[in-house]
């Protein structure tokens, strides 16, 4: 094709090369060399239609604007973003199919649409599905305008001719940019669209959601510089035998990135869950062995989580080990720290430990946790409905101190846990009137836990 040239671009890292490569020089990932036709005439059309003479400012001399942040009426949604939406960023949201992407932009729109002028761009469904699905949501307002287009140049034109206040981009992956000649969801087209509403948003201040897929590895799909382009990028989570949604910052340039969001499908939408513990430790079983709960800080929240585990003898030569929402090689340490420290043998027992509710621990604190869920199932040793247990566990079998215990005793408390087992030395650092309302127990030793529950 006469002015067409073919050039191989990696889809993890965006390496260009004008030859094949099966490993990527640039981020040294396998098979990830894609071949794009790019065309010479098009390539300077890529310039942002925004571009205007720049002027040096001095940091003093810039105003700052107070009404910087716009309410979305969706506290978990707000929390996640870090009070809500900036003027002018670009936000991506990303997670498997039908987890709640799109639901929870249009669910948006009823509250924004009060006081914004919302423009929603779908390049996956016409005008009358969408009204459909917004019927079906609740979405009323009449600030929401629907427009079915992939053309990026032409959706630009239409944001700075209507000058929305709120600009919604579903999906990336199909928008198309006629300066690239390779097909809608390639690298370089999902680079340079993104590059456009970038400068888009920036340049006329309008705030811009992006929605984005996956991939089969579950990373977000087209090239790593997407996510570098965009200012906040939130991450959906969740498993699809389960009915709740976890929203997560992975990264903000305007809040912190260890807030979450709880949510709740259903079938009128998406719902907030405003007190996640709670939910989490719902429908626990009484008097039972193999289960202790942990409380996990994500971002500035405690978070109570039912942790089981259950201890069998094995029927094959080599045991058996299976971890759903715990680290499976960090379980295996656990094991080992237990037979090595405190005389628990589980070399001929198979081992399983699932976090109930489709959470994921990834804190060390939850380490006594999985410790004395395992020994309570080896034993047949209920450890109690009102008992709650954290600490990060060592080699040498100690227990080290954790972040936050305060905030994570009082929401124990909360809820109606009468005995905590803590490490030992969070104990000095927690209020009088807190040790006088629960019963803590500080703990040096793995051993020492296990004591305690007899005591």
């Amino acid at each position: 094709m006469a002015g067409n040239k073919s050039v191989y671009v990696c889809s993890e890292c965006g390496y260009s090369s004008p030859k094949w490569y099966g490993k990527c020089p640039g981020c040294n990932e396998w098979n990830t060399m894609e071949e794009e036709l790019l065309s010479t005439a098009g390539k300077s059309s890529a310039k942002s239609p925004l571009v205007s003479s720049a002027k040096v400012m001095n940091l003093k001399s810039i105003k700052e604007d107070t009404n910087r942040r716009i309410l979305t009426g969706n506290k978990e949604l707000d929390r996640v973003l870090g009070g809500g939406i900036v003027l002018g960023s670009l936000t991506l949201i990303s997670g498997d199919p039908g987890i709640g992407k799109s639901t929870i932009l249009l669910q948006s729109c009823e509250y924004l649409g009060r006081d914004n002028k919302i423009l929603y761009v779908s390049g996956e469904e016409s005008a009358p599905q969408i009204k459909m699905r917004a019927e079906r949501l609740g979405v009323t307002t009449e600030n929401l305008y629907i427009l079915s287009q992939t053309d990026v140049m032409q959706i630009i034109d239409i944001i700075k001719s209507e000058k929305p206040d709120i600009v919604i981009i579903d999906s990336i992956q199909t928008m198309v940019f006629d300066g690239i000649s390779s097909t809608a969801g390639s690298v370089a087209q999902v680079r340079e669209c993104t590059n456009l509403f970038m400068h888009t948003a920036k340049g006329l201040g309008i705030p811009v959601f992006i929605v984005g897929h996956v991939n089969k590895d579950g990373g977000i799909a087209g090239p790593k510089v997407l996510e570098h382009i965009v200012d906040t990028v939130l991450y959906f989570e969740g498993e699809k035998n389960y009915s709740y949604r976890i929203l997560r910052g992975v990264k903000n340039r305007f809040g912190s990135t260890n807030e979450i969001g709880v949510f709740e499908m259903t079938s009128e939408g998406l719902k907030e869950v405003l007190n996640p513990s709670l939910m989490m430790i719902s429908g626990r079983p009484k008097n039972t062995s193999g289960t202790c709960v942990a409380c996990v800080m994500e971002g500035s929240r405690p978070i109570l989580a039912e942790v089981q585990g259950l201890v069998c003898a094995t029927g094959f030569g080599t045991p058996r080990r299976m971890s759903t929402g715990f680290d499976y090689n960090r379980m295996s340490m656990l094991l080992a720290v237990l037979e090595k420290r405190a005389g628990y043998f589980f070399n001929n027992m198979d081992a399983y430990i699932n976090v109930v509710g489709g959470l994921r621990l990834d804190e060390p604190a939850a380490d006594l946790t999985v410790a004395m869920a395992l020994v309570s199932s080896l034993k047949d040793i209920s450890v109690g409905d009102k008992v709650l247990a954290f600490g990060e566990v060592g080699l040498a079998g100690e227990i080290r101190a954790v972040s936050h215990c305060e905030q994570r005793v009082t929401e124990a408390a909360r809820l109606g846990f009468e005995k905590c087992i803590i490490p030992f030395h969070n104990y000095k650092g927690l209020s009088k009137n807190l040790k006088v309302s629960v019963d803590i127990v500080p703990v040096r030793t793995i051993r020492e836990a296990f004591s305690a529950l007899t005591e």
